[in-house]
């Protein structure tokens, strides 16, 4: 039985944190090779690249890679290219916060931000994008944003200045790529029960209800949710969808 994805290669970036492993995942299931990079070295990625394998049967490639520094961005999508083929499901994942208000955060703190969520997110995209121009080959683009692109979050200014400045780059590259059959969007989480968050909630559990009494569905999302609107937007029926954010914040920016 063909699968969604066969003969396609995913690359993610991010991929060994919660919401990275489980795009993966879902991708896999739907037959695609796996490329991934992350900061953390080889060693910490082998459990996981073996589940890959064994689980879905698909071929997977992984680098240690910051993606701050466009060179090495660069080397790991040609390695990509070259182990697996050119990328056609590219997902914008990587991704770091400081928990500090603007009079708080340090120059350091906030260039590193900017430089990984957002620099790091526009060389990812440029040259996947560049590999599948060059080869005539249509794609996806999804870049993981944020609710806080829009909803202001004192305690974490430069995540939400570089979610914003992801949400323009989303739409910017949809409109020029366009006529090369590359759609470009954005999945924008609200309240994700994993990382930094999921872990401080798992240790207070009183802030975890009161997170959740401030989202009107009263829920909160899991990776398996924000994996399952990344494939959505990928779909091959999926062809009229493009410069658009997919907001799943279980209607929290309806009371910001």
């Amino acid at each position: 039985m063909s699968k969604t994805f066969q003969n396609q290669t995913a690359v993610i970036s991010g991929g060994l944190g919660d919401i990275g492993k489980a795009i993966s995942l879902a991708f896999a299931a739907e037959g695609a090779a796996i490329g991934l990079c992350d900061v953390h070295n080889l060693s910490e990625a082998t459990g996981f690249l073996t589940r890959l394998k064994n689980e879905y049967g698909v071929p997977c490639y992984y680098e240690q890679v910051d993606v701050s520094e466009a060179g090495a961005v660069k080397a790991w999508l040609y390695n990509v290219k070259r182990e697996l083929g050119i990328p056609s499901l590219i997902i914008v994942n990587a991704a770091t916060a400081t928990l500090a208000n603007m009079l708080e955060i340090t120059t350091d703190q906030w260039l590193r931000e900017i430089n990984v969520n957002l620099n790091g997110a526009f060389y990812m995209a440029q040259e996947a994008a560049r590999q599948l121009v060059e080869s005539q080959t249509g794609g996806r683009i999804v870049f993981i944003g944020s609710w806080a692109a829009h909803a202001v979050h004192l305690h974490m200014p430069a995540y939400s200045v570089s979610k914003a400045g992801i949400r323009m780059l989303s739409k910017t590259m949809a409109l020029e790529l366009a006529p090369h059959n590359i759609l470009v969007n954005e999945v924008a989480p609200g309240y994700v029960q994993a990382g930094l968050s999921g872990k401080i909630w798992e240790q207070h559990p009183e802030l975890s209800r009161e997170a959740a009494e401030r989202v009107p569905t009263g829920k909160f999302i899991s990776t398996t949710a924000v994996a399952d609107q990344v494939l959505y937007l990928c779909r091959p029926d999926n062809v009229h969808i493009t410069g658009s954010t997919l907001l799943m914040d279980g209607g929290l920016s309806l009371r910001s």
